[in-house]
């Protein structure tokens, strides 16, 4: 039987609904979902079966105009996603149409995708009047030769089956690259970082989110089949700390509940999960800081 195997880039501008989709077609929570912008700073592959064809997406981070080192970072990564994929998919949100931001994806894309089959996806289709959603498609296709048009609400699951199936008919002939119950290739220990970073970034407001990261420091896998996991939040300054740990340690008490409840669904077992917050004034600027969370340094150079 011809099985078939390629990379899929999701791209667009941050909070197009890219992890949405990501975990809508994998079925499993690989990415992390928040409300807020540039929230996915690695290229998360997450790896879907579709008859006999294996789809390992790579969900970018959002394209946007970079201002830091660790802005930078993550546009280079979300275009290295795109060039090293076989079908790259972009996403735009319906309500907001043909952005400057997509605008600016368009033109670079013509540069930095060739060779990949590019695809459109428009999403959020349900916020949206069926003319609306037609007048735009056809303004999208002028603009850009893309393959096939998807009219999908990642959220709802409108459309979803349809463009993982012809994904699926689309990637190359060939084996397939993870054994087939694997749904990312991330080590465990940054998915349970991410995880935690997530409820960080729901329960903290303004700018906060963005000046800190977490990692797993340690991981014990114990005989009763449970597991310790040590992480550590680094965040800019002493008054970030206070924000994290909350009154009385409120905040990071209910973020380590969360974030304990999710990692043990995900995992299927038991966990101890022991949150510390260090203040480490230059992360943005350490090369570690950014391998740890599956970037490159050198990417964020001027």
């Amino acid at each position: 039987m011809t099985t078939r195997a390629g990379f899929v880039a999701l791209i667009g501008e941050p909070n197009a609904g890219k992890s949405t989709l990501l975990n809508r077609m994998v079925g499993a929570k690989v990415s992390i979902v928040t409300h807020k912008v540039q929230t996915t700073r690695a290229r998360i592959r997450g790896v879907a079966m579709e008859g006999q064809a294996q789809l390992v997406f790579v969900d970018t981070p959002g394209i946007f105009r970079p201002r830091r080192r660790l802005d930078r970072s993550m546009v280079a990564a979300a275009w290295g996603g795109a060039a090293d994929a076989d079908i790259v998919v972009l996403l735009i949100e319906a309500h907001r149409g043909l952005t400057e931001g997509t605008e600016a994806i368009l033109a670079s894309m013509e540069e930095r995708a060739q060779g990949a089959r590019v695809v459109l996806a428009i999403n959020k289709i349900d916020r949206v009047k069926a003319e609306a959603l037609l007048a735009l498609s056809q303004r999208l296709n002028d603009r850009f030769a893309f393959e096939e048009t998807f009219m999908i609400s990642a959220e709802k699951g409108y459309g979803v089956d349809d463009l993982r199936k012809w994904l699926a008919s689309a990637v190359p002939e060939g084996p397939w690259l993870y054994p087939e119950d694997q749904i990312a290739d991330l080590p465990m220990r940054m998915i349970a970082a991410e995880m935690t970073r997530e409820k960080l970034t729901l329960r903290l407001h303004e700018e906060l989110p963005y000046q800190m990261t977490v990692e797993t420091e340690a991981w014990e896998d114990r005989k009763d089949g449970s597991a310790r996991i040590d992480q550590v939040i680094y965040v800019m300054r002493d008054g970030h700390k206070g924000i994290v740990l909350g009154n009385k340690g409120e905040t990071i008490k209910g973020v380590s509940v969360a974030a304990r409840t999710e990692i043990e669904e995900f995992l299927g077992r038991k966990v101890h999960l022991f949150l510390q917050v260090k203040v480490r004034p230059g992360w943005q600027d350490e090369a570690e800081r950014y391998s740890e969370i599956g970037l490159d340094f050198s990417d964020g150079s001027e």
